[in-house]
């Protein structure tokens, strides 16, 4: 390990306030850009995820959990899972969710319809 003091120096010289405005202010538009990107499909699947708890006659009351499962789902598919791996992760969800008192063919319903993710292999 290198000197300790010097360590020290070298970080207070590089991590002031105006280098670190100086590559927030660079970077910026790229991060707002982004997020824009990221809230608009977090958008459009909750609406999707809606439109099939509408079908499947829940109640609106009732979509907040079932919500925030699809929010996991959607968070496991931006992982890069795929395949039997990401029905296994699928399905460890529709269970948690299913031990919490939601209805396990809506989960089911959810996890296919929105996210194309089938029932793991025996």
């Amino acid at each position: 390990m290198s000197d300790p003091l010097r360590r020290v120096t070298r970080w207070q010289a590089k991590c002031t306030p105006e280098r670190t405005k100086a590559t927030l202010d660079s970077i910026r538009e790229d991060m707002r850009q982004r997020y824009e990107a990221a809230t608009a499909a977090l958008s459009q699947m909750e609406t999707d995820v809606k439109q099939t708890l509408n079908a499947k006659g829940v109640n609106t009351i009732n979509y907040v959990p079932y919500l925030s499962f699809a929010r996991q789902l959607f968070k496991l598919a931006k992982k890069n899972i795929s395949g039997e791996s990401m029905a296994i992760e699928a399905k460890v969800l529709v269970d948690k969710w299913t031990a919490r008192s939601l209805n396990h063919d809506v989960l089911v319903a959810i996890r296919f319809e929105n996210f194309s993710i089938d029932e793991p292999k025996p």
